[in-house]
């Protein structure tokens, strides 16, 4: 089994050597995650343990987790037979199944109205709650909880999202970096990029002038003169803001070859990550993102007009995360995120929205709608053709 989990770790190129693969075996025959209780030790502790044996820098923290997340997946509910399942865990795997004349049954609140009744739910509940269709609990037609359906509610306590409609979402996620040393499993993402590309000279003469080299040695009769002119460098600046964590997660391979490639073609590039919409503040590490904040203000105010602005992510969430003041999924923004957006495209004149999800989805997606007018039909989908089409608009 240790073996295995090695190599899934190696396939998932992560750079772990032997010796620290039997550090982790000596760690766990001497009982370093031994036995604190009758329930033994559990799959979070020897994830922590392998993490600090086996990775050696944290940008690689996020290959490692879904490496781990792929081969652990379900073990810590196996690891006792002793031990009945835990009806917790049957309950949150248990797929609630609805019909849709049932589903169509269940009534939509408004945001004041969603906001008051989780409020009063509040107040009213003491204790925990299991399915139903009113208070806060799982499994449920609620549109309060986890793991239930309601097509317009505030999810509570659930690691992922489901249907993908929730309007709010109380967690405290804890995103991933997208890795920029991503190797590119296609050179076509850099040709694409390359459409943007504008060269000027730039720093200290290091570069052979051919022409008026022999120009002026031909002047100076015969005698070696040599000329020499700074090197093209690709004075294009972009500032990429990405979208991250959530449903983005889905997307997390090709957007890192996007932002491996962007890093690799482009020498002025600033970025900073968000999550769903934009509102008062991003972040550059999603580590430390409640520590370190960036006041989208102070960004405008930092960049010029030359940058050119490029959106990454879905645009998949719920209509009022965009519209509505409070809508934000992890605290209460004082102002909508079109308020933000609005102020970062006049900012920047030279904008496009880079989307993930497949072209053919946008239609059906209410957001994705709001977001391509607020973008003025500047979005894209992240395909090569997507590509060039957005940087052909961006050179202009």
């Amino acid at each position: 089994m240790m073996i295995d989990f090695f190599y899934t770790l190696r396939s998932a190129k992560l750079p772990v050597s032997v010796k620290e693969y039997l550090v982790l075996l000596e760690a766990v025959q001497k009982g370093v995650v031994g036995p604190a209780s009758e329930d033994g030790w559990s799959v979070d502790d020897f994830y922590y343990l392998a993490r600090t044996s086996l990775v050696k820098d944290e940008k690689h923290y996020d290959k490692f987790d879904r490496a781990f997340a792929a081969y652990f997946k379900g073990v810590e509910m196996v690891a006792d037979f002793t031990k009945d399942l835990p009806l917790e865990w049957l309950r949150k795997n248990l797929e609630l199944e609805l019909s849709a004349e049932e589903k169509a049954k269940i009534e939509a609140m408004g945001w004041d109205e969603l906001m008051e009744t989780l409020k009063k739910r509040f107040e009213e509940q003491k204790e925990r709650h299991e399915g139903g269709n009113k208070m806060i609990g799982t499994g449920g037609t609620s549109p309060f909880g986890a793991y239930g359906f309601n097509p317009q509610g505030i999810r509570i306590g659930q690691d992922k999202s489901r249907n993908k409609s929730a309007v709010k979402v109380w967690d405290q996620r804890a995103y991933k970096d997208y890795d920029d040393t991503q190797e590119l499993g296609t050179r076509n993402i850099k040709v694409a990029l390359r459409r943007l590309r504008k060269f000027a000279r730039e720093g200290a003469a290091d570069e052979l002038d051919l022409d008026d080299t022999i120009k002026s040695t031909a002047a100076n009769a015969g005698w070696l003169d040599i000329k020499m002119i700074p090197e093209r460098h690709n004075n294009v600046k972009i500032l990429l803001l990405m979208d991250v964590g959530g449903t983005m997660d889905e997307h997390i391979h090709r957007v890192e070859e996007m932002f491996s490639a962007a890093k690799a073609e482009f020498k002025h590039l600033e970025f900073y990550y968000f999550h769903n919409c934009v509102y008062d503040f991003m972040w550059k590490n999603n580590r430390r993102r409640f520590s370190e904040k960036f006041a989208t203000w102070d960004i405008i105010r930092k960049y010029n007009k030359d940058y050119k602005l490029i959106f990454v992510g879905d645009a998949t969430m719920s209509p009022y995360e965009i519209l509505q003041p409070g809508g934000s999924v992890e605290y209460n923004n004082e102002e909508a995120g079109a308020e933000w957006l609005q102020r970062l495209t006049n900012a920047f004149p030279k904008f496009a929205w880079i989307n993930p999800e497949p072209q053919g989805v946008w239609q059906y997606r209410q957001s994705i709608s709001v977001m391509q007018q607020l973008m003025n039909q500047r979005m894209y989908p992240l395909t090569i053709k997507g590509l060039e089409e957005a940087m052909r608009l961006l050179s202009k």
